[in-house]
Parts: C-alpha cells; sequence; structure tokens
C-alpha cells in the first residue's frame, strides 16, 4: 500500500519510523487482537500492524500537502497504542468512543531522546507534531474523510477481500483536496461516480468492525487482561510493550496460559441467551465522504443512505455467546 500512496518514502519519515518508540507498533496489530482467535473471518489475514498505518497515514498526507510536520504528526498519531490497540479502550470502558487509548502520545514523543533530537534538527516543536487533530487532511472530525481514515478503510478493504487493488487504487488517485461545506480542507472526491462505490465498500468495512465476532473477542480480550492484571501475572504499564512480550507473560502464568489459549480457540459465535452471554456495544465507525461542489454521499445517493441508516439502525444488544 505504501508504494500506492507515494511512489517513495521521504528520508525524515524513514528516520522516525525506525526509532525505538515507532518500532514497537510493528508488533502492534490493527486488528486488535481479534486475529488471535480461531474465528474464521480473522483467519488468514494479512498481518497489519500499527507501523504500517502509521507509514501509510504519513505518506497520504505528504502526498496531498508536502507539508513535513503534518506528515510527521500523521506518522506519530498511533505512537501511544497500547498492546491490542482499542481492547484497551474496552478494558478503560471507553468502548463507545474509543478515545482513552489516545491520551499519552504527548509523553511518549517527549521521552523518546531519538525523536526529540530529530525535531530538534529540523527546528520543529513537539506542539507541532503532537496532535494530528490540528491538521484537517491528517485527521478531522467523522464522518468526513481524513488520511487516517482513508488508511486503515483502503487496507482493509484488501484484508477482508471487500474490493480488488483495481478498484482501490482508482478510488486513491481520484482524492483531490478542497473545501467542504464548513470552508475546511478535507479529502474529497470529483464526482459521485467514483465516490458512491468506495463509500458502499467502506460500509462492509464498518460493518467488520462491530460484526459479533469483533465485538465479542475485544470484549474477551479486555476482560481477560482485566482479570491478570487483577492478578499480578500483568500490569498496566506492561500494556506498553509489544503484544508478543505481553503473550509470553500470559503464557508464563499456569492460568493465564489457559485463559489465553481458551481466547484463542474461539471459533464460533451465537446470539441468545446463555450462560456466560454477554451484551457488548461498541464504537460505529463510517466514513461519509464529500464530493466537491455538490455535498455528502448520504445526501447524493439514495442507495448508500439505506444502506448505511440500516448500520447505524442496529442497536448491537444482542447478547453473544462464543466457543
Amino acid at each position: 500500500m505504501w508504494s500506492l500512496y507515494n511512489p517513495s518514502i521521504p528520508d525524515f519519515i524513514c528516520q522516525l519510523a525506525e526509532t525505538p518508540a515507532m518500532q514497537r507498533l510493528k508488533d502492534v496489530g490493527m486488528h486488535c487482537g481479534c486475529e488471535y482467535t480461531s474465528f474464521p473471518m480473522f483467519t488468514g489475514l494479512d498481518s497489519y500492524s500499527r507501523h504500517k498505518h502509521s507509514v501509510g497515514c504519513a505518506l497520504i498526507v505528504w502526498r496531498f500537502t508536502q507539508d513535513q510536520r503534518q506528515t510527521i504528526a500523521a506518522l506519530l498519531h498511533d505512537i501511544a497504542t497500547p498492546t491490542f490497540a482499542h481492547v484497551i479502550d474496552f478494558l478503560n470502558g471507553d468502548h463507545m468512543k474509543q478515545e482513552s487509548t489516545e491520551s499519552g502520545t504527548t509523553a511518549i514523543i517527549e521521552s523518546s531522546p531519538e525523536i526529540m533530537t530529530k525535531l530538534k534538527t529540523w527546528g520543529i516543536s513537539l506542539g507541532e507534531v503532537s496532535d494530528y487533530h490540528q491538521y484537517p487532511i491528517a485527521d478531522n472530525d467523522p464522518p468526513h474523510l481524513s488520511a487516517d481514515r482513508l488508511e486503515y478503510t483502503l487496507s482493509n478493504m484488501l484484508n477482508y477481500h471487500i474490493a480488488p487493488i483495481e478498484s482501490v487504487r482508482l478510488w486513491f488517485e481520484s482524492l483531490i483536496v478542497g473545501k467542504n461545506e464548513e470552508g475546511e480542507e478535507e479529502l474529497m472526491f470529483p464526482n459521485l461516480e467514483i465516490a458512491e462505490p468506495f463509500s458502499m465498500a467502506a460500509l462492509q468495512t464498518s460493518q467488520i468492525y462491530v460484526a459479533d465476532e469483533d465485538r465479542y473477542a475485544m470484549q474477551t480480550l479486555a476482560e481477560l487482561l482485566k482479570k491478570h492484571i487483577q492478578r499480578g501475572v500483568l500490569s498496566v504499564a506492561d500494556l506498553h510493550k509489544t503484544e508478543s512480550e505481553v503473550i509470553a507473560m500470559l503464557n508464563r502464568d499456569e492460568e493465564a496460559q489457559r485463559d489465553w489459549e481458551k481466547f484463542r480457540a474461539l471459533r464460533h459465535i451465537y446470539r441468545g441467551n446463555h450462560a456466560g452471554a454477554k451484551t457488548v456495544h461498541s464504537k460505529k465507525r463510517y466514513i461519509n465522504p464529500y464530493v466537491q461542489g455538490m455535498g455528502r454521499v448520504k445526501e447524493l445517493s439514495a442507495s448508500y443512505a439505506l444502506a448505511l441508516n440500516e448500520f447505524m439502525a442496529d442497536p448491537l444488544d444482542e447478547p453473544l455467546w462464543g466457543e
């Protein structure tokens, strides 16, 4: 995907991506622990790390802005992501917003001598790169299209075989930067003929993020981690190590190892009342792109509006249990 986003990787991105703080993200997955289960929808997925996603975001921002500060902010936006990513939001009771894992970004950057030295050399302050929300091409309010949402959406279209690479390339290469209805810069499409199929495919990825298997796996893993933090097998600080390190710590304890292997063996999901069944609500992520000079896809496409409304109407309140 990197070569699609930009034909080459600027040296300053490479330098920062190779720092220890960023290298940790190579062992923090984008699938939030679901890939460790045996649910068929998650088996055989390509490796997709926070590091790969972060570099992808940076390349998208660089392609459309040619601005070093915005690009670095995009690169570093996930640097504080803990082990199993948004599973920790479930652990923190923040499963509906999934923002609790973003709070440590500034501290992590500031504690990295390698990153801080490079920023000083380039004349860039910490405040200019520690919050990518200040740059609308990198990030903006949902459901607008940003580099962050675009990168994981396109990557997961391929990971889950929702769209072929030819479509992904067409959609990406069609994007332009323009002013939206609020006068803010945004990644957008030049016409509805391209925007509508992208939106429909993106909605399929949204459905995966709240699929029964996904929600059940994340909640179950959150409960597992909480239990073994309380038992002293893990500490909260350990959640900022790599996934391999945390898994190794679980496997060194007999009870934790049994729980981990039980999680790994999850293969079937069921709805309905059952001993141990749980209702798992979750944040619904979706994109409603802007078409230049016309408006949002939801207002322009009746089929997309219908599909999106059906997606949003599902309360996700049926009890789930797995085995």
